[in-house]
């Protein structure tokens, strides 16, 4: 079997590689023979990587210890479900499963748009050929996942923290981001290798964006809500490093899926769409190379290998490839219109832009101080929370309000008079809350009061847009029917809203203390009364080695009543883990959450305890945010004859 899956691996290598060089010959030569065959390859290349795959999948869910890479990372003990996780949980998998979703994405769109725009296609296919040939080269001559040892009675198991629903579905979700965002990416440089920088690209690229973009904004909050049940640190985002590096691309795309609009609808912006979707791409590509290089710390990262100088290659390699296309396209990137006024919608989506990308570029600034400062000094000089925080909030804050500006303010040009009347009643709303919310006692947190205020003035904005729409159309259904995709955006608008609301009540409003108590000790926190009733231990072991497992027991009255445990694993091996005490008090919309800090002295144990108000909001807008996608990503014919239209008016 082993073999198997190393000759599968040689033939995508093989495959990508003709992709790659035949690609570019038919390209260049306009061979539609050659170009065929090179896009036949790179479909067959998805063929071989999932025999690969499957020969590895095969593995785990067998034991078969005699591949070295299941021996590390499973055990006998391990359900098949979480053995099939440690697909993902090392190195060599994880790339396996890069290459598997890459040249899985790159066969669907390749044969989606192989007719409607050939003339793009041709060059698509040599560009992820190209990415497909690095990643296949890696899994086949440096970093393999089918390399074999005598057979062992038992693995190393997984980490306990890891063997969580959650990690089935986050990593996956993930990689379906990061990896999406090579299609795009592809077209993009399709387009300047062809000279076509019309916005066919755009246009037919827009739902593989949008998939992209869904699946990494999804994928983050399952990771997020994970780390809060699991990690046992009390929250859910930490800035940590590779957190950052999906978040990044994210934002990116983010920004792209915005200013993308303006391009199709003034033709501006050519340039600036261009860099986007490149640095998309190379964010993804990054944050791959932070993961697996051990050049960051970060529960997330894989130990220090040889790949990591690979990856940075591969990054410098890309980053020149893209910044000589832009440059050597510029003339063809030329805008047909200029802004008009600062103050028109274009404006605002600009102004949004600028934002989204200086967020981005302060966090890669926050994750590369360490390493340039260990490269140039000889010390890591990190930085903190604070840092993070700030700029979140002065980027963040701003972009919220624009959020409720940008849908009502007028195209081309508008004026302040204009836009005060248009904005009437978000204003109006706004105060209002923000004058109660004072009352409430929420201005003990200056940023909380006014990020809550801003929230309250785009959900204002939406309710007008669609009481406005619902009045033309006469019907709700019928008027998001007509445009799926703007209706849909403000359903992705109204979950940032409710993800605002959850972050800002869970972290300026939060209670939080530390308490060193015995048993049958109370401890008073924000209305509640906890009860330490003891600690019941529970000695084990096995692939991990031997397990001490200490469940503390609470119970609490106030707020609310009843039990909950908090558990402190200490594994021999696979160091201590933790299971949280997380109780949801649905009508007061906050959690209690206890957290086993640590054996104390004598009879006495550390606990952390914490109120987290409003928390929940959080793992809701996931779902808000997943549905308002959909509906942007649902087919519409109407739409899909103007797109006809619209490639076959750009190919005349």
């Amino acid at each position: 079997m082993a073999d198997l899956g190393r000759a599968a691996l040689v033939v995508s290598f093989l495959l990508a590689l003709y992709a790659l060089v035949s690609g570019v010959a038919g390209a260049r030569t306009r061979n539609a023979r050659v170009s065929d065959s090179a896009r036949n390859a790179l479909v067959t290349c998805f063929g071989s990587t999932l025999v690969a795959a499957i020969v590895l999948a095969a593995a785990l869910i067998r034991h078969d210890f005699t591949f070295e890479y299941v021996a590390a990372h499973t055990s006998r003990d391990l359900s098949p479900v979480y053995s099939l996780t440690a697909f993902w949980g090392g190195q060599q998998g994880s790339l396996l499963l890069w290459l598997l979703i890459l040249t899985g994405y790159a066969a669907l769109a390749v044969l989606v748009n192989r007719r409607l725009l050939r003339d793009l296609v041709v060059w698509v296919v040599p560009v992820v050929g190209g990415i497909a040939t690095f990643f296949a080269f890696m899994l086949t001559f440096v970093s393999s996942p089918f390399d074999t040892q005598t057979r062992v009675l038992d693995g190393a198991g997984l980490v306990p923290s890891l063997q969580n629903p959650y990690m089935v579905a986050h990593p996956p979700m993930l990689y379906l981001g990061y990896v999406g965002l090579t299609i795009p990416f592809a077209f993009a440089a399709a387009a300047l290798l062809s000279g076509r920088t019309d916005e066919r690209w755009i246009v037919a690229t827009r739902r593989w964006t949008l998939i992209a973009w869904t699946f990494l904004g999804f994928g983050q909050l399952l990771g997020a809500h994970w780390a809060y049940v699991e990690v046992g640190w009390g929250g859910y985002y930490a800035w940590d490093p590779v957190e950052n590096a999906a978040l990044m691309p994210w934002l990116a795309a983010t920004a792209f899926l915005h200013s993308v609009m303006i391009q199709e609808r003034k033709g501006m912006l050519k340039v600036w769409n261009m860099v986007l979707v490149a640095l998309a791409f190379e964010l993804s590509v990054f944050g791959t190379f932070l993961t697996r290089s051990g050049v960051v710390n970060s529960i997330h990262s894989f130990a220090k290998s040889s790949i990591g100088g690979w990856f940075l290659g591969f990054v410098v390699v890309t980053v020149v490839f893209s910044v000589t296309l832009i440059l050597w396209r510029l003339p063809l990137l030329r805008a047909r219109t200029k802004l008009e006024s600062p103050l028109s919608r274009e404006a605002t989506f600009l102004y949004n832009n600028l934002l989204l990308v200086a967020l981005c570029l302060t966090i890669l600034w926050g994750v590369l101080f360490p390493v340039l400062t260990q490269l140039y000094e000889g010390q890591t000089r990190t930085i903190g929370r604070p840092y993070y925080d700030f700029f979140l909030r002065a980027f963040g804050l701003p972009l919220l309000l624009l959020m409720g500006i940008g849908p009502l303010i007028a195209w081309r040009r508008a004026t302040a008079r204009s836009l005060v009347r248009t904005l009437r009643w978000p204003i109006a709303a706004s105060v209002v809350a923000g004058a109660a919310l004072i009352g409430a006692g929420a201005g003990s947190s200056l940023p909380g009061l006014v990020a809550y205020t801003f929230c309250v003035f785009v959900v204002t904005t939406i309710v007008v847009e669609l009481v406005r729409g619902t009045r033309a159309t006469g019907s709700l259904f019928e008027l998001v029917a007509r445009n799926r995709r703007r209706y849909g955006g403000y359903v992705v608008h109204a979950a940032v809203v409710l993800l605002a609301i959850g972050i800002t009540g869970s972290s300026a409003y939060q209670t939080d203390v530390e308490r060193q108590l015995r048993p049958g000790q109370s401890a008073t926190v924000d209305g509640y009364t906890l009860t330490y009733r003891g600690t019941r231990q529970d000695v084990s072991a096995d692939a991990s080695g031997r397990k001490l497992t200490s469940e503390a027991l609470f119970t609490y009255t106030g707020r609310a009543s009843g039990t909950l445990t908090s558990s402190l694993v200490q594994s021999s091996l696979l160091g201590p883990s933790h299971e949280v005490g997380i109780r949801t008090n649905w009508l007061r919309a906050e959690d209690l959450y206890v957290i086993f800090e640590q054996r104390g002295t004598g009879n006495g144990v550390y606990f952390q305890i914490l109120v987290k108000p409003l928390v929940n909001l959080i793992w809701i807008a996931g779902y808000v945010f997943l549905f308002g996608s959909v509906v942007a990503l649902w087919p519409d014919a109407r739409e899909q004859r103007r797109l006809v239209a619209r490639l076959a008016l750009a190919r005349a």
